[in-house]
């Protein structure tokens, strides 16, 4: 039996969608759809926050309220927020599924995690309409969490710890110490801290690097060290307590811990 008693994971660029793609295209064409051009990185930079947070602030990019006010003749507000999400949520639904292939290594880790005896919980910042697409997808590669708690199933989400607390319950894994979250982004690591639980960042599989592992497997040694560091400068910001390259390398972690 492991001292640590569960294992709450995010979803896309942590266990699934390497590289953390299905979003970004769909932010995109979501502005698009109100004659605005966002790039893929304004896109990027708030990943991990609940969907309707993350067009929130990328309204609040200077670029893109300058480009809503020059058309609309007013800083975007929060009505305005609405109208975007409502556009968005139903375009990622149609999408997410076919960005929901396992991280390499994903479903064996989930296998070592249980056999010592641990619960396996996850967080998103997905809405539960498109969880449910994911879902099914994850459940035939072997992947089935004990819980999902969702970006709108609660009043709050990231970075605050109500989602980690309904983990807590729906796992009944407790104290806090006892539980490490594993996240890909800063909202996501973020909300791991403000739980009080040992947070783990992902600098290679997730937003911070951006890439597929096609594309990564074709850069040299260096570049990609250099994307590692800038991950884990921005995921240690955020309070990661460890940071590795995917969860493939959990369980060796996990040993380390355990050992100490």
């Amino acid at each position: 039996m492991s001292k640590f008693k569960a294992v709450v994971f995010d979803w896309a660029g942590t266990m699934i969608d390497f590289g953390s793609f299905a979003p970004m295209g769909v932010f995109v064409k979501a502005f698009e759809t109100f004659g605005i051009t966002a790039t893929i990185d304004q896109a990027r930079g708030p990943m991990g926050k609940p969907k309707w947070d993350h067009i929130r602030s990328m309204m609040d990019d200077p670029d893109i309220c300058a480009q809503w006010i020059a058309k609309y003749g007013h800083a975007p507000t929060d009505a305005d927020v609405d109208k975007v999400y409502k556009v968005f949520v139903p375009m990622n639904e149609e999408v997410v599924a076919d960005f929901s292939d396992l991280v390499p290594g994903a479903a064996e880790v989930v296998r070592l995690l249980r056999a010592k005896g641990m619960k396996i919980g996850s967080t998103t910042g997905y809405t539960r309409s498109i969880m449910e697409r994911v879902l099914p997808k994850a459940a035939e590669q072997g992947y089935e969490p004990d819980n999902l708690i969702c970006a709108d199933d609660l009043p709050e989400g990231r970075p605050g710890p109500l989602g980690m607390y309904q983990c807590f319950v729906d796992l009944v894994a407790y104290p806090p110490s006892a539980v490490i979250k594993v996240d890909d982004t800063e909202p996501g690591i973020a909300e791991g801290v403000a739980a009080g639980c040992l947070t783990v960042g992902l600098a290679l599989s997730g937003n911070y690097a951006g890439k597929t592992p096609e594309e990564l497997a074709a850069l040299s040694k260096d570049q990609v060290d250099v994307l590692r560091q800038h991950a884990t400068v921005e995921l240690k910001k955020a309070g990661a307590d460890y940071v590795i390259d995917t969860v493939a390398d959990l369980p060796a972690l996990i040993e380390k811990l355990e050992a100490e």
